[in-house]
């Protein structure tokens, strides 16, 4: 699977904000965006206590809303449901993820910008280990809230998926049925270690450096998916490694996205053959 870092286009009609009046509206849009997402942790911070205590069947919206002292219709403005009041955080974390593939370095693989994306996801988790893990809780307790999990899931995999798939080398593609299948599978494949490592953590109460343990489990989904893994495709590159032992000449052969690890490891498996 090829990746190529694809620049957007200045868009040369728009018109510049004067000056002074970007930062009165970005203050403006921050502090709402900040006292929204304050209501929503508070309703969700009251729904989840009410879960605890009663029971997710027998807690209303009524009496999340009462518990959180705000009116019914102010609980409808920032949830559609009692559900999505255990997850108020996905929606700004789902924009934050997006924000990270928008602002990627252009050398960067793109597949390192998708691990950089889902730890955004983390970095929310963390932020409140105790409600994280009481959350956990629930979702294996209560399968409604199980589903709604599952569709958050879902919307980060489509958003990495739609990433990945901007970013295939065309050239390097004879077959461009399989591009999808390559996109989806890849995205699938860093939201499932994500998620591994965090039920992990979550599990052992929030703790443990789960920094570094993602770091373990995204190095090995990139070194399956960003080293030119395709389904269906004949290798066209020579062999990884050939020995002329006349002069003692040790020849490589390796692609050049190859991690050094996977390059040195090539090395030494052709020495050891010698």
């Amino acid at each position: 699977m090829q990746y190529v870092r694809v620049m957007p286009k200045a868009d040369q009609t728009s018109r510049t904000p004067a000056p002074s009046d970007t930062p009165v509206e970005s203050a403006a849009g921050s502090r709402a965006a900040a006292q929204r997402l304050k209501m929503r942790r508070e309703l969700a911070a009251a729904a989840m206590e009410l879960f605890s205590t009663k029971g997710y069947e027998a807690t209303t919206v009524d009496e999340i809303a009462a518990a959180a002292g705000v009116a019914r219709r102010t609980f409808f403005r920032h949830f559609r449901s009692k559900e999505e009041a255990i997850f108020p955080d996905h929606d700004d974390t789902l924009v934050r993820a997006e924000a990270v593939l928008n602002a990627a370095p252009p050398h960067e693989h793109p597949l390192d910008t998708v691990c950089r994306g889902i730890k955004e996801v983390m970095k929310m988790y963390a932020s409140s280990p105790a409600v994280a893990v009481e959350r956990y809780r629930l979702t294996r307790e209560v399968p409604t809230l199980r589903e709604a999990e599952i569709a958050s899931v879902a919307r980060y995999e489509r958003l990495f998926t739609r990433y990945l798939l901007g970013h295939f080398d065309e050239q390097a593609h004879h077959d461009g049925n399989d591009d999808p299948l390559l996109a989806e599978v890849a995205a699938s494949a860093v939201v499932t270690a994500h998620n591994h490592v965090l039920r992990r953590w979550l599990r052992a109460g929030g703790q443990g450096d789960v920094e570094t343990q993602l770091d373990h489990a995204f190095a090995i989904v990139r070194r399956t998916f960003g080293t030119g893994i395709g389904a269906g495709r004949t290798p066209a590159a020579p062999p990884a490694a050939q020995v002329s032992r006349s002069d003692e000449v040790l020849v490589t052969v390796a692609r050049t996205d190859a991690p050094l690890s996977e390059v040195m490891r090539t090395i030494e498996e052709a020495l050891q053959h010698r």
